[in-house]
Parts: structure tokens; sequence; C-alpha cells
């Protein structure tokens, strides 16, 4: 029979990411094209003990949960978060499966088809997925390494009435830029003027490269909560990168009226999350140093930034140029402009390597000669051949045909 799928479905577009790596599976190739963490870093056994725990504590752990989550989970979360600035209650918030679910529930509760939205050039490919899937209407706001640009930003506010704003300001995915404290506070203003929600994507911010004291800006929603006037920042954030994605726990805060009409927006999509993975979390908490894992994974994605940057400064190519990433998991690299990323990549893989084109973070005007590199799940063994079977890609790329093809870097 055919299948006539709702308006909804055909704006449903499926993650370059995802298929990349189906197209590497299994094969001898490396990749530095998802967003994985390094697996031989989870913390193992101490996730086995606190699943041994959840289960040993209390049959209810099999049981259906409340759709807010699990409270001394959400109470742990929350402590947590006070401790970083953002002044926060259980009441606050609900657990969501990963911060993906986050995105896509505020999404549902706020955006009628049409609606306009901001973000960064470049952003998050899932979040423009998600956006394009309630059909709102993606304007982007002129960024660079500190930041939305503050007049391009008011005039964007003023000219498009956003509802929402979407950013992550925190080592950034995929550029790994991390803004200004005063870009930050110059945001929040403009958005409170301009009655504009702001969603703060923040999965990378706990894995720092530099653990001084203040070596950081405060997020955008401990600076929203600090001041004065209603606020206007929701936050959301994961287990994903500093435990292990396959817990798919994570969370989203904000006002009170809001998180109840999320509340009933998940009732609908899936009840409530894992309610023996929230329990394991509040058990690994409990029982388990988490902030050292934290400090003890960022060591090593510093450490593979390093190789990896070192690498790409070594080859010298023509044109390229990146900045290193003050934490979180990928570095930007922009090639010589008339190198396609895309066209690059079959090359890449034929040579036994894998990346992301930069253009697929774009919602309009793509910087087509740039990609996305990983560094945290690719082993440091690894980095050098990697890097190598990259030039060698270029090389021949280099002498073929589509080089020679003159490549618009906005549409």
């Amino acid at each position: 029979m055919k299948i006539n799928f709702s308006t909804a479905a055909q704006h449903l577009g499926s993650s370059a990411v995802r298929e990349i790596l189906k197209v590497t599976q299994g094969k001898n190739i490396i990749s530095l094209a998802g967003g994985l963490p390094g697996e031989e870093l989870f913390p193992m056994q101490a996730v086995r003990d606190a699943y041994n725990k959840a289960l040993a504590a209390d049959t209810s752990a099999l049981q259906y949960g409340l759709t807010e989550g699990y409270l001394p989970l959400r109470e742990q979360i929350a402590a947590r978060l006070t401790g970083q600035g953002i002044a926060v209650s259980a009441s606050d918030m609900i657990l969501t499966t990963g911060s993906q679910q986050a995105l896509d529930l505020l999404c549902k509760i706020m955006l009628d088809p049409g609606d306009s939205v901001l973000v960064e050039a470049p952003t998050y490919l899932a979040a423009l997925q998600v956006l394009g899937s309630y059909r709102a209407d993606i304007h982007t706001v002129k960024s660079d390494e500190h930041g939305m640009l503050p007049d391009h930003l008011e005039e964007q506010l003023r000219i498009q009435r956003p509802k929402l704003l979407y950013a992550v300001p925190t080592f950034n995915n995929p550029s790994g830029a991390t803004w200004s404290r005063e870009r930050r506070e110059q945001t929040v203003e403009l958005c409170r003027r301009y009655n504009v929600l702001i969603l703060e994507d923040n999965p990378y911010g706990e894995i720092t490269f530099d653990d001084a004291q203040g070596a950081y800006p405060p997020t955008l929603a401990a600076i929203d909560r600090s001041g004065e006037g209603e606020s206007c920042v929701v936050y959301t954030g994961t287990f994903s990168k500093i435990v292990a994605p396959g817990l798919r726990t994570g969370w989203i805060i904000g006002p009170p009226e809001l998180i109840q009409v999320i509340t009933k927006a998940k009732q609908a999509a899936d009840l409530h999350s894992s309610a023996i993975d929230q329990r394991a979390l509040s058990e690994l908490l409990h029982n388990f140093d988490l902030e050292e894992h934290i400090r003890l994974i960022s060591r090593e994605y510093h450490s593979r930034m390093k190789l990896l940057s070192g690498e790409l400064a070594s080859r010298g190519w023509e044109g390229t140029h990146f900045l290193e990433p003050r934490g979180g998991m990928f570095l930007w690299l922009t090639l010589a402009e008339h190198i396609n990323a895309a066209k690059l990549l079959p090359y890449a893989v034929r040579q036994g390597v894998a990346f992301v084109p930069g253009e697929v973070f774009y919602s309009e005007q793509p910087h087509r000669n740039t990609m996305r590199l990983n560094f945290t799940h690719t082993p440091p063994e690894l980095m050098q051949i990697a890097v190598q079977r990259l030039d060698e890609a270029l090389n021949i790329y280099g002498q073929s045909a589509e080089a020679s093809q003159p490549i618009a870097q906005a549409d």
C-alpha cells in the first residue's frame, strides 16, 4: 500500500554523521567523524557496581517512575549545578532521554510551523534536524570565536522576532569555540529585552583543558539567574560525555511553568526515561568520585587534542587554519577556499579516515571548505596515522578534476 506520510514526517532529515558512521562501520577506517567519547575511559567497574546497588536496594528500580525523573538524582544534579553557579532546585528540572530529547520536547511545546529561531553559524547538526522537523524558520546570527556578534544579534532579534535562540556557548559543536563573558552577558541582556527564550545546550562544558579557578566564563544560565528580572535561559545538560552515552540520561531546567508543560509533552512521548538508569546514576554519584573522573578524561582528551593539532600544524597545508579548542570534543578545520570538504570525504574514506564536512552544520550560507574533527575517540597511537591518511586524500583530491571546480561558499 502507499503510505501517506504526514507533512511533519516529510520534513525529517537524516544525520550526516550517522550516515558517515554507517559507511565506515566494520571497515579499517579511523573515524574522526562521530562525537564519541573514548570507551576505554568509561568507568566500567563503577557503573557495574552502581547498577548492582540500584537493583539490590529496591524492586521499584524496575517499576514505572515519575515523569519528572527520580527525585534523589534530580536533587544531586541540582546540587552540582548550584555548585557551578546555576542556582536551581529539583522542582526546576525534568530528566530526559539524553539532552537530545530535551531539545525536542522544548521545540514541541514552543514552536509552530514558520516560527523564527536564531542559531549560531556553524551550529549543532542534530539541533538543525529537530528545528527542521518542527518546520521552524531558522536564521543565522553571525559569530566569531568569541560568540554571537551583538550588533547582528540585535538586528536579527528586531527583524525576525524569534521565539527561541539556540546556542552551545561552551566548547561549541562543531567549532570548539568558547564565548567570552562579555558576549554571554550581551546575549542574555538582548534576549531579555526582546523577550526571547534562550536554549543553552551544554553537553561539553565540564570537559575543560584548563582547570584553574575562573579560567572559563559562567554559563548563560548562571548569568541569567544572577541578574534581575524574569529568567530567559533554559539549560540542558547530559551524562553522555562525562559518564557514558549509553545511559541516555540528560536534563533540562527552566521556569516551573515551562517544566510543567514539558512534563505533559514527555508523558505523551514516553511516560518517563529509564528508571533503572536513573537509579544507577544516583548510586554512581553517591559512591563514585565523578569530579576526579571528569578531570581524568579532560586530561586525556586534552592530550589527544594536542596530538591532533600538532599533526595538522606539521603538514603545512596551504590556506589551512584552525584554533585549538579550550575543551570539549571537536576541532574545526578550515581548508583552502577551493577545497570542497564534502567532495574530499570519499577520497578520505578510500584512504581509511573519516570526518564530517562542515557544510552540514549551517542552516544557510554554508562554508564548504570546512570540516569537523573529533579527537576524543581515536586512540593516541592512531592519531598520526589518521592525519597521514587525510594528507594522502588531500593530495589525491588535489590532482582530481573535482578539485579544479570552483565552489560556492554560500547558497
